[in-house]
């Protein structure tokens, strides 16, 4: 073929198609999940919080059903996302959420924290969802990021939440408590449900 060629393609999506969009937040039923899923209003929340920028790399510790390293690959093609998880039926369904929403680079850690995070490239932003509270995991994050990365970790348990409050006072950064309430059915009307809050460590390494 002349190298004076040019081929030029229209891609049109079929009726029924899934279109994702570029905004953080996907809806909570895009992902097969047991329950051990980060919400779509905390996702868009601790995803801008993460702030991903072009070419940077993602340690999700505790990853669940991966949806946070799905989000942070999504935001842009070139990032990278290593989900860390230990348990090994959620581990299978975060690979098959990466399929299904168009992150099959999404890199699969099976094993727990800190022992998995041994070897991995040096990330640019940590995202610790669950398991915050287990031995030396919030020590080994702090010590791997790069100067000026960014670590988030969400509580929910008063134990994980004392420990960020304790990291919060050491270190500084910012400690914010996040709360969310859907409308649901009484009866003939309507009220509001809140679910658990979710205390947000966000701190940037010097």
């Amino acid at each position: 073929i002349s190298p004076l060629n040019a081929i030029a393609l229209e891609v049109t999506a079929t009726p029924g198609a899934r279109l994702i969009p570029r905004a953080p937040g996907l809806p909570d039923d895009w992902f097969e999940n047991d329950g051990q899923l980060t919400k779509s209003e905390i996702r868009a929340v601790t995803l801008s919080a993460l702030a991903p920028r072009r070419s940077e790399t993602l340690w999700d510790i505790g990853a669940g059903s991966g949806s946070i390293a799905i989000e942070w690959m999504l935001a842009d093609p070139a990032n990278r996302a290593f989900a860390i998880e230990k348990n090994a039926d959620r581990a299978a369904r975060v690979m098959r959420n990466a399929a299904a929403l168009g992150t099959p680079g999404l890199r699969l850690i099976e094993g727990a924290a800190p022992e998995a995070l041994i070897g991995l490239p040096t990330p640019d932003a940590i995202f610790i969802g669950g398991g915050a509270s287990a031995p030396g995991v919030l020590d080994a994050a702090l010590a791997a990021l790069r100067p000026h990365g960014r670590l988030v970790v969400n509580a929910v348990t008063i134990e994980t939440q004392a420990e960020l409050s304790r990291r919060f006072s050491a270190l500084g950064g910012d400690l914010v408590q996040l709360s969310v309430a859907r409308a649901e059915k009484v009866g003939g009307f309507h009220g509001f449900r809140p679910a658990m809050p979710i205390v947000q460590w966000r701190y940037e390494k010097p």
